[in-house]
């Protein structure tokens, strides 16, 4: 017999395995008894052969690389000498009640290399019978699950250190097989919904939302389910006093190695408080720029009555007005909007918008500022902050740099950034102005905002150069984010 591999656990059923025998041609009428010898000795896990007694009469050969044996050494109950001292009195009574009751064999125990070292082997044994019923036969097989205990160890590992984050996360926690069957929540969600422990599970989640909401969940959901698309949305989610708390709740899937959905795990935070804030901060809003509307409104009003007194101030008081009410069109533009107060744009573009926006400055009336280029569309998706930031740039010049002087221009120049078709450099050049010194020391809050908007919002950036002659902004911007995306889904 060969000697053992070094590493006996792992290799015993690689070593090669030669035959010095001329076998034939392997068809269905060629297999014989030699085919099945060749089969016992070369398959790939421990092989034994008992009677009906349980006196073993053979080993295959992978048995004795294992475990560095002899047949001699092992026929009959000497297999007893591999096994753990202290696991074997457990196998004996196992196999013992077998052996009395003609019942199949199954156990995990260790068995003993050739090495010295204790392995773990899942042992399936099974019982032949003759025609009267008596087992004259057992048929026995040991695998090594060495990797398979190690695997379970390390899942279990990650299993309860998933239990342990979702258990402390201060949020609700679920998970969802493929299919989107919930199988999984945290102790957050039985303690904000004060329902009993799995009384949600599988689709019962729905009806803990506001009934308003149902069916708008229900739809995202299935969407995500379909496609694959990260979940989000927000519903108004039962509390356990009764009332409706708005919930941001958002899921993402994970994935095997070959891509597929293994399982959905999600979370739910309550931003009901949030939720309200915004609200009234949205009223205050609103009401603020209802009364700054109505300003630019009275303004126009004593412009009007000021010109039919004085009918040589008529044609200043006219421009004046278109003036004031453009100031007021602008408006709408530069201030932070919600959903719900957002201008309503329609189809435009963003030189259409930027005329419109410049058209209270007289340097725009006088020829001072020039918009050339490519032209692309916009609508109220990225109406406002683009509006914010030309106005921020354009209040600026007027008030430190050209437009701060007679003589100062402004050009802004559109032109697609090279072969990314979804890519447009918009630069604002001033010159004319007072002469820059140095770079200032700090931006405002202003133009930090601007260029938030612009690489958040926008997936864009922007560049300032402070040239003597004066401010250069270099503005990237994505067209394909300055409309709003076209629905796909739910």
């Amino acid at each position: 017999m060969a000697p053992a591999p070094a590493d006996v656990g792992q290799a015993y059923w690689r070593s090669p395995n030669r035959t010095d025998a001329v076998l034939p041609a392997l068809t269905p009428e060629t297999i014989g008894p030699e085919e099945f010898r060749l089969l016992a000795d070369n398959i790939p896990t421990l092989c034994w052969i008992a009677r009906g007694d349980g006196y073993i009469t053979w080993y295959n050969r992978r048995w004795h690389e294992y475990c560095g044996t002899t047949p001699d050494a092992m026929e009959g109950w000497g297999w007893q000498s591999v096994h753990d001292p202290e696991e074997l009195p457990r196998v004996l009574d196992h196999w013992r009640s077998s052996i009395a009751t003609g019942e199949p064999f199954e156990l995990v125990f260790p068995l003993r290399g050739a090495d010295g070292r204790f392995r773990p082997f899942l042992t399936r044994i099974v019982p032949l019978r003759d025609a009267t019923g008596q087992v004259v036969r057992w048929f026995g097989k040991n695998s090594e699950i060495s990797e398979h205990i190690r695997t379970e160890a390390a899942l279990r590992d990650t299993e309860a250190r998933y239990r342990v984050l979702t258990e402390a996360m201060p949020q609700m926690v679920w998970s969802t097989l493929p299919d989107g069957y919930h199988d999984y929540y945290n102790a957050q969600w039985y303690a904000f919904t004060g329902v009993p422990a799995g009384s949600t599970d599988g689709e019962a989640w729905n009806g803990m939302f506001h009934p308003d909401d149902q069916e708008r969940a229900w739809e995202r959901w299935r969407h995500c389910l379909a496609t694959g698309e990260p979940y989000e949305i927000e519903y108004r989610l039962r509390h356990h006093s009764g009332e409706y708390r708005w919930t941001l709740g958002r899921a993402l899937p994970v994935r095997d190695s070959a891509g597929r959905i293994i399982r959905w795990i999600g979370t739910c935070t309550d931003i009901h408080h949030a939720k309200l804030v915004a609200e009234q901060n949205e009223v205050l809003s609103r009401e603020l720029s209802h009364r700054i509307k109505n300003i630019f409104a009275v303004i126009n009003g004593l412009i009007r009555l000021s010109a039919r007194r004085e009918p040589a101030a008529r044609d200043f008081a006219r421009d004046l007005g278109t003036r004031v009410a453009a100031l007021g069109r602008a408006h709408d533009f530069a201030r932070p909007h919600s959903e719900e107060s957002k201008p309503v744009v329609g189809e435009t573009t963003l030189q259409g918008m930027l005329r419109e926006l410049f058209a209270p400055y007289p340097a725009f009336a006088e020829g001072r500022i020039a918009i050339t280029g490519d032209d692309v569309p916009t609508d109220d998706h990225g109406a406002t902050t683009i509006a914010l930031i030309f106005h921020e740039l354009a209040t600026n010049a007027a008030k430190y740099g050209a437009l701060a002087v007679e003589d100062g221009r402004v050009t802004i120049a559109c032109a697609r950034a090279g072969s990314d078709a979804d890519s447009l450099l918009v630069t604002w050049r001033e010159s004319g102005g007072p002469p820059i010194e140095a770079e200032p020391s700090q931006l405002g809050f202003g133009t930090q905002l601007a260029a938030m908007s612009i690489e958040q919002q926008h997936g864009g950036s922007i560049r300032r150069h402070w040239h003597r002659e004066g401010l250069e902004v270099q503005i990237l911007l994505r067209p394909s984010r300055l409309v709003r995306p076209v629905a796909t889904g739910a």
